[in-house]
């Protein structure tokens, strides 16, 4: 049986990795639970992995496992399955592999996680997906460079894929073209009137804009990483 603050941050990082395809950082953990440092968070993810709902990964910055869903006594529905290590939207491609029933989008080259890189607007190869990542809506992958946002679960040299759109809740992250010139990937905050593009490793910083300087090209919908 799990303890009630163990089992609302199990929920939370099932919810917020079927929402977003990455892993919430220990910092998000602790705002989400209000608590007053990440130690907390460190001793809950030490008694979860000890009663084997979650596991580490090694050689990953701040990544998990989910094992196994929450004691659905405890639960209001039933949390999102999350088979092995990736959840639909995230998938391994593991010596090639791949799901069977799978759909082509066009790869438009590398998007920077750290500083912004000249705008890629022509698409490149094709790239056989899962079709289950994909959901409603235009999608196309993008291949990440740099380590901005690893402490999101998104690592140089992942494939990225992306829901087109041109707006975005705060909170998500974000595909940006910044002057109608360069892109990155951050998460999409505000501070007061200005848009702020927030890095998930901190040492990198806060790009802070003026709205009309910053257009959103997509939100961020799964990841895939080779071995």
């Amino acid at each position: 049986m799990l303890t009630k603050k163990q089992h609302t941050l199990l929920v939370y990082i099932q919810d917020y990795f079927l929402g977003t395809g990455v892993c919430p950082s220990y910092e998000e953990m602790k705002v989400a639970l209000n608590l007053k440092s990440k130690s907390g968070i460190h001793r809950l993810i030490s008694n979860l992995e000890d009663r084997g709902y979650v596991r580490r990964l090694p050689n990953r910055a701040r990544a998990l496992e989910v094992l196994k869903s929450p004691d659905n006594k405890q639960q209001e529905q039933p949390a999102g399955k999350i088979e092995g290590q990736y959840s639909n939207n995230v998938v391994s491609l593991k010596n090639g592999t791949r799901n069977t029933d799978t759909v082509n989008l066009p790869l438009y080259g590398k998007i920077a996680a750290g500083t912004p890189l000249e705008a890629i607007s022509n698409p490149g190869q094709n790239i056989p997906i899962p079709g289950n990542m994909v959901g409603n809506g235009e999608h196309y992958l993008l291949e990440v460079d740099g380590d901005s946002m690893i402490e999101a679960g998104i690592h140089d040299g992942d494939t990225i894929l992306i829901e087109q759109c041109d707006s975005a809740s705060i909170g998500e992250i974000v595909v940006a073209l910044i002057d109608n010139d360069e892109v990155t990937l951050k998460k999409l905050m505000s501070k007061g009137e200005r848009i702020a593009l927030e890095p998930a490793n901190k040492s990198f910083q806060t790009q802070i804009y003026s709205p009309d300087r910053v257009v959103i090209q997509g939100r961020l919908a799964g990841l895939l990483r080779s071995y």
